[in-house]
């Protein structure tokens, strides 16, 4: 069985920024058919910095944590920052996750990308 650091279980059992974000400038769905984790990530863009994000997902303790622990990490950051935020970084964020467990991130972070790429550039 998995164990998992406190900040993890935080972010799954008081998950941050779920829901539907009204006027997103990008919202990109993922999911990953090998363990069947879905997450929607939509973000809203002012002055080139993505100042709102949420998420919903369906899926494993890591990825709802992971998703949640996402949207903190990119508001504030420009969408080439956004981009740059690797599954290492998040694994950070979340006081470690197995190698194993890190793949899971890898849907929220699919889903950001695809969020970004729907943005104006000129936002």
């Amino acid at each position: 069985m998995e164990r998992y650091s406190a900040a993890v279980m935080d972010h799954f059992l008081n998950p941050r920024n779920v829901g539907d974000l009204p006027d997103a400038h990008g919202v990109g769905m993922a999911n990953n058919p090998q363990d069947g984790d879905t997450v929607r990530f939509a973000i809203r863009v002012k002055d080139g910095v993505i100042e709102a994000a949420r998420f919903k997902a369906q899926g494993c303790v890591a990825a709802i944590a992971g998703s949640s622990a996402l949207t903190e990490l990119v508001q504030g950051k420009d969408l080439e920052g956004a981009l740059a935020i690797t599954k290492e970084d998040l694994a950070a964020a979340l006081d470690g996750l197995s190698e194993r467990k890190q793949a899971c991130s890898l849907t929220c972070l699919a889903a950001l990308r695809l969020a970004v790429e729907q943005c104006d550039p000129a936002l």
